[in-house]
């Protein structure tokens, strides 16, 4: 009898310590097993569509590679553009060159200057410096300067762009070349259309003093 009670009490013990420790999913009900395989599945299909959307970007990438494009290279070739079209880099290509001389002052040339703007000019030079952000052509006739730098005469005004709208632009009758000549009788504004003109890059700071980048 003592064996047999010793027995049991063994028994008895094994099956508390193997029902307080059974934490899987035998200790789930039924309406929480269906959860878990529900969350088990919406994951799964989580996980194929972001597979699927690394392959088809490998894909891309890929073909990009075939091609000879790169991220990369995309990414060099915008920042060359920015670059260029800033102010911070040369440029090159058809446009116009005016050959200006006589009593002109800054407010004419700056005149000249909105002028090939609005037709359609991609870059600028006075003298053969870069005109950007901040560089403004001023002074009497005489003494005109490029923000900074003094200004001979006879100097030239080169412009990127299609030629053949900046000259019309320039030449047609009432526009700025006759205004001015009619205004100054010894200004003398000659319009050559260029198969290729260079422009150098400026060298002023671009950096923003007051101005920040909006987040």
């Amino acid at each position: 009898l003592a064996a047999v009670a010793l027995l049991l009490g063994l028994l008895s013990v094994a099956q508390l310590r193997t029902q307080s420790g059974a934490t899987g999913l035998e200790t789930l009900s039924t309406q929480e097993l269906t959860l878990l395989v529900g969350n088990l599945n919406t994951r799964n299909e989580q996980l194929r569509t972001e597979v699927a959307a690394l392959r088809a970007q490998a894909a891309r990438l890929e073909a990009a590679a075939s091609r000879g494009e790169t991220s990369v290279g995309q990414l060099e070739g915008d920042l060359a553009r920015i670059r260029a079209w800033a102010g911070l880099q040369g440029l090159e290509g058809s446009g116009v060159r005016l050959t200006l001389s006589g009593p002109l002052d800054g407010a004419a040339v700056e005149d000249l200057l909105n002028e090939l703007r609005n037709a359609g000019a991609e870059a600028l030079a006075v003298g053969g410096i870069r005109v950007v952000t901040g560089v403004v052509v001023s002074g009497p006739p005489g003494d005109l300067r490029v923000g900074e730098v003094a200004l001979a005469t006879p100097f030239t005004i080169e412009a990127l762009g299609d030629r053949e709208v900046l000259t019309a632009a320039l030449t047609r009758a009432g526009g700025i070349v006759a205004q001015l000549g009619a205004i100054s009788p010894d200004v003398a504004i000659v319009v050559t259309p260029v198969e290729r003109i260079s422009l150098p890059a400026t060298d002023r700071s671009l950096t923003p003093v007051h101005a920040r980048p909006r987040g």
